[in-house]
């Protein structure tokens, strides 16, 4: 009896081997890869407000590889796809998105992962640079936003000063509106805190504001911050 001198290819390889060459893989991976690396750099870009997290960038790029590695694995097996389900199943995702916006990536990197794994290398390419001018269209035109330039401004103003109401002059220039939002006096009764609400008209900016306000000697703790529509926590 002839012994077999093959060595013995374990099944799985086989059925993988059956679906994509080696070379498909590493394709599809290398693509995978670079379409997260995109999506990443593309959430680095266009974030604003104080929620940005460097992990969350690289979760993009893991989405990607790891979507696509499971894509096929699948392949064509319907039992693969229940197992794959089962496996899910035990895992608790306890994550907390901050930013609303943070799960459109999620999905748009499961999105690029799934079509480079399947091999859809034209749609996986087309997509990501379609939906990357769009987010770039919506970040440069601020869509979305209630108002461009809402600010609150603060500043204490002494009472016992001469001209004390030049700054409303001022804010009549600079802004198209002022509202007053608190008026606080100190301990002492010798100033008081006052808050606005303000939009600043097109042509000005918020420094220019600042500097002008800055000149009058019997106004102090000058601060202004961006209004609620223009902060993402």
């Amino acid at each position: 009896m002839e012994q077999d001198n093959q060595f013995n290819i374990p099944q799985g390889l086989i059925n993988i081997s059956e679906v994509y060459l080696p070379t498909e893989i590493i394709l599809n991976l290398f693509l995978s890869f670079f379409l997260g690396l995109v999506i990443s750099l593309v959430y680095k870009k266009t974030h604003k407000g104080l929620s940005y997290s460097q992990s969350f960038m690289i979760t993009n790029i893991f989405v990607c590889l790891i979507v696509c590695m499971v894509i096929m694995i699948i392949g064509n097996s319907l039992a693969r796809a229940f197992a794959l389900v089962g496996a899910l199943s035990i895992i608790r995702f306890r994550t907390v998105v901050k930013d609303t916006k943070d799960t459109a990536y999620i999905f748009w990197s499961l999105a690029a992962g799934m079509a480079a794994g399947t091999g859809s290398y034209f749609l996986a390419i087309i997509g990501t640079v379609i939906i990357t001018s769009v987010a770039f269209i919506l970040y440069y035109t601020n869509y979305g936003s209630f108002v461009k330039s809402e600010f609150i401004l603060q500043f204490r103003i002494y009472n016992k000063s001469e001209n004390s109401q030049d700054h409303i002059k001022i804010l009549k220039k600079y802004t198209s509106t002022h509202t007053l939002l608190s008026s606080e006096s100190s301990d002492d009764g010798k100033t008081i805190k006052l808050s606005y609400d303000i939009i600043m008209k097109e042509k000005y900016e918020s420094n220019e504001l600042i500097k002008e306000l800055s000149k009058f000697n019997y106004l102090t703790e000058l601060v202004i911050v961006a209004g609620k529509s223009d902060i993402d926590y």
